[in-house]
């Protein structure tokens, strides 16, 4: 067992997790300075580890190797690989194609990411698995999104990850949430301790300064006594920061080599990767002589490098690094030369060492074109984009130079990497652009500014260029165009005649009349106008079976225009396609607009579930707007149920991830949420302030389109707040809006304001009218108008009737979930004479929103591959969810599922179930 001085705090949280692991996985960041002890520590939890009977998988970061694709994850699963077989076939040819073992499509980084989460979790079922990273920080991109994927889903798993991270080196990891275990310097007694260990017979002096200046840092307590001892001018030496001095100790020793050894370890520093054989041809070529291991003894002998059966390791990063550095420019390229012409075989291998050499070169930018394509067939992005930048920096010709940088930018904005976007269009010339790519740069600085509202001027320049792109010949880019200017209009409106150029424009692009593209523009440019032909439209289209891109666009389009009541089918649809693709960034998106549906339709339970997968999605694909805007459902959700200062904090949340962008919609929104929590509080003055600003044009939060939706909100909050004069100015407004469309929300809340802002003389026939109207899609207006209706018939004394309606409006109430308005109803019962007990739970309450979810999916008979397969999870985490599902309902089987959740289980859509997948086969 390896005894570490010093680090007995750092131990027990190893085995803490090790203790744990048949109980729950976990994931674990070592995060420290260079020489600090992370190896240290990372050796140690292994041999632990291996002492109890887990198996170790394991995997070293580079800094040479950052541009493979997939190079730590193919390292650390080789031994495995073996196993890919029990994967669905989707994530076995998914995770095959990422290692260049496989011919299959473009896979999507997530669906790898979920093959490699399936087949950890695999491996895990016979033993319990540590997964040990070092030095992560130069793993490369690809294989870390992977790892922080993984790390946030293994609860569920007897797998823990142990990543070491140097401190100054900011990596994907740091979004993720992990538990990190910082090391500082050794205390005082331990630093001694170490030293005297190693060095016991230093002088006093050369003791103290020792001590001093290594700040308890373990290497630096084992090297300074020799680097020391060594340097001629210590006073120099002594200002230098720990790392350098390090580095310096180290590349002190190359000098007492033999020229033929430092060239070789040269080579070995430039190699980005760990082959003995490779590295010893390799410096045949630089030297023109032989070499051999003997010729790598005298490293060997003084430390710097060690032999692993066919592999040359560095006893330490700083090791490899102070070579490297160390050597002059000439000397670093004719070791990258040599290692081109080794690497002659594998193409991207050789083409990075060729680019290293640094002047411009046509030829190796060519090169790393063919690398960024071969990267971006194998679904690792960020290497593309990486090859692409490389590529535009050695290029000769500066137009060809701009159109790399404009590829490179438009596949980080694949990856939602905005400032990498704007980094990239900074660098690009438009000057050394010919039009169509103009139109292009245009279309990223379009998306890049979403949240800038220039009004009316926006939306013409963006007109100017559908027209321009169009004649370009470039459909599917004017299309986009199109579609930014429409939903600009959504957010502002431009004025008539704007709004007729883009909708004639978008016909013209059409391919025909159902053409989702020109269902949504009509949708969101003019959804008054012709929001009785989308949904003509929508309704054809139902039950047609789309692509997942088109049928999201469709559920948008319904949305926009208040048929929530439509949208669900083609979202569901929309949904399962982008499960099984592994596009997580899109299905983020569209579950947004699926959520917004459910509470509008008034399943709030299935409300909740989307929300907190949109907004667990949204934070992983970095989607700040999608984000905010499940934080703004999750508040308002949790307003309803009476929970006022957990909703704030929701709504205060998705204010700060907003941020400066003052992306209308959002902000609206966040209000909206903000007014209902206070509503459902009984805060009727301050829900009608946050309400009003949506109505409000000179506000920030005001929405032309959404406001139309609230207009049952606004005026109960007036009503209760004494301000039903305010709202009487704009229902004017809103009655022009009502003969315009035919949206059935808008309606119906007009129904509800008219009714309750009525002087009692007329309210009884508005009400009557309001509660006659066919409201089976809409169950919280039901409700709440019974609520209204109850009280207005208490006021008149007509208390019979009251309690009639006041306690539909109870049950309701409860059938919902809506506790808030589901206790003022029985208030008013109780004022009225009638006792009223409270609401029972349903079972289904004691369930968590992600365990209602997998109880859903398992009650409509999915497996728990099938249901891990959509929920982005392990099979084994469904099947540990479940076994925790089971007590919380009072059942013992699958089968009692669904009468146990309450009839809380809708019926599958067969557009939603998800595709067929091929089992393993066995």
């Amino acid at each position: 067992m390896i005894t570490l001085v010093g680090r007995d705090r750092e131990l027990a949280a190893v085995e803490q997790l090790l203790d744990d692991i048949h109980r729950r996985g976990d994931a674990l960041i070592v995060r420290g300075a260079a020489g600090i002890g992370k190896s240290a520590v990372l050796e140690a939890a292994t041999a632990r580890a291996q002492a109890r009977g887990v198996t170790v998988a394991g995997a070293s970061g580079v800094q040479s190797e950052t541009h493979l694709p997939f190079a730590g994850l193919h390292l650390m699963l080789l031994p495995m690989l073996d196993a890919v077989g029990e994967l669905p076939v989707r994530q076995r040819e998914a995770l095959l194609s990422a290692f260049g073992m496989g011919e299959a499509p473009t896979p999507e980084p997530f669906l790898i990411a979920l093959a490699v989460l399936n087949l950890l979790s695999e491996v895990a079922t016979h033993r319990p698995l540590l997964v040990v990273v070092d030095d992560a920080q130069w793993l490369d991109r690809p294989s870390m999104e992977v790892l922080g994927f993984v790390a946030r889903r293994v609860r569920s798993e007897p797998i823990v990850l142990l990543l070491a991270v140097r401190d100054g080196h900011p990596t994907s990891l740091d979004d993720c949430g992990l538990a990190e275990l910082p090391l500082s310097g050794l205390d005082p007694a331990a630093a001694e301790s170490l030293l005297d260990a190693q060095e016991p017979k230093l002088s006093i002096g050369m003791r103290w300064r020792v001590l001093a200046e290594a700040a308890g840092n373990p290497l630096a307590l084992v090297e300074l006594p020799l680097a020391l001892s060594r340097e001629r001018s210590t006073t120099e030496a002594g200002i230098l920061p720990l790392t350098a001095r390090l580095e310096r100790a180290f590349a002190v020793r190359l000098t007492e080599l033999p020229a033929q050894t430092r060239s070789l370890l040269l080579v070995a520093a430039a190699d980005d990767g760990h082959d003995l054989a490779g590295t010893l041809a390799a410096g045949a070529a630089l030297t023109g002589a032989g070499t051999s291991l003997a010729t790598l003894a005298p490293a060997v002998e003084a430390g710097l490098v060690e032999f692993h059966e066919h592999t040359i390791r560095f006893r330490h990063p700083l090791v490899r690094s102070a070579i490297y550095h160390r050597a002059g420019p000439g000397e670093r390229l004719a070791a990258h030369a040599a290692l081109a012409e080794v690497h002659a075989g594998d193409p991207d291998r050789r083409t990075w060492h060729r680019a290293a050499i640094g002047h411009q070169d046509e030829s190796v930018a060519a090169d790393l074109e063919d690398v960024a394509a071969r990267a971006r067939r194998r679904g690792a992005i960020t290497v593309a984009v990486t090859a692409l930048q490389r590529s535009a920096q050695i290029s000769v010709d500066p137009a060809v130079r701009a159109e790399r940088l404009l590829r490179a930018a438009e596949l980080a904005f694949e990856l939602g990497r905005g400032e990498l976007v704007a980094d990239l269009l900074r660098q690009t010339e438009p000057a050394d652009l010919g039009s169509p790519q103009r139109a292009r740069l245009a279309w990223l600085n379009e998306v890049l500014e979403e949240g800038r509202n220039e009004g009316p001027a926006r939306v013409r320049r963006l007109i100017a260029t559908v027209e321009a792109v169009e004649a370009a010949g470039d459909r599917a880019l004017a299309l986009n165009f199109v579609r930014a200017a429409a939903i600009r209009c959504w957010w502002a409106d431009p004025g008539p005649e704007i709004r007729r150029q883009l909708i004639a424009l978008a016909e013209r692009l059409a391919s025909s009349k159902d053409d989702p593209e020109l269902v949504l523009t009509l949708a969101t440019a003019s959804p008054l106008e012709h929001g009785a032909t989308v949904m003509e439209r929508l309704a054809r289209l139902r039950g047609t079976r789309l692509d997942a891109g088109m049928a999201r666009i469709l559920g948008v389009a319904a949305t926009t225009i208040g048929a929530f009541d439509l949208a669900g089918g083609f979202l569901d649809a929309s949904i399962a396609d982008l499960r099984a693709q592994g596009r997580l960034g899109l299905l983020a998106q569209s579950l947004a607009s699926q959520m917004w549906a459910q509470i509008y339709c008034g399943d709030w339970a299935t409300a909740k579930l989307l929300a907190e997968e949109c907004e667990r999605l949204a934070r992983e694909t970095a989607q700040a707007r999608w984000q905010s805007a499940a934080h703004a459902g999750l508040a308002l959700l949790a307003g309803l149920r009476g929970e006022t200062e957990p909703g704030h904090a929701l709504a205060a949340e998705g204010e700060r991830i907003l941020g400066t962008v003052a992306i209308s919609s959002n902000v609206a929104l966040l209000q909206q949420a903000k007014g209902v929590i206070a509503l459902c509080a009984g805060q009727y003055a301050e829900a009608f302030d946050h309400l009003w600003k949506i109505f409000d044009p000179r506000d920030a939060a005001y929405h032309p389109i959404w406001r139309l939706w609230l207009i049952s909100e606004l005026a109960e909050a007036a009503a209760g707040s004494g301000n039903a004069e305010t709202v009487e100015m704009v229902m004017p407004e809103m009655e022009e809006a009502a003969a315009q469309s035919s949206a059935p929300l808008l309606h119906v809340g007009m129904r509800y304001a008219r009714a309750l802002l009525a002087g009692d003389a007329d309210a009884g026939p508005l009400y009557r009218q309001a509660l006659d109207a066919d409201l089976s899609c809409w169950p919280t207006a039901r409700a709440r108008l019974l609520l209204a209706h109850g009280v207005w018939l208490r006021r008149q004394r007509r208390v019979r009737e009251a309690r009639v309606s006041l306690r539909t409006a109870r049950d309701l109430f409860d059938t919902l979930g809506l506790l808030a308005w589901g206790e003022r109803a029985r208030q008013e019962l109780r004022a009225s004479g009638e006792a009223s007990s409270r609401r029972t739970p349903s079972t289904a309450d004691h369930l968590s929103a992600q365990e209602l979810q997998i109880a859903r999916l398992a009650a409509v008979g999915l497996s728990n591959r099938e249901i891990g397969q959509q929920l982005y999870l392990s099979h084994r985490t469904i099947s540990t969810h479940l076994y925790r599902i089971f007590p919380k309902l009072g059942i013992s089987s699958r089968g009692q599922l669904r009468d146990a959740l309450d009839g809380a289980v809708p019926q599958l859509d067969e557009a939603a179930r998800p595709p067929e997948e091929p089992q393993p086969d066995h």
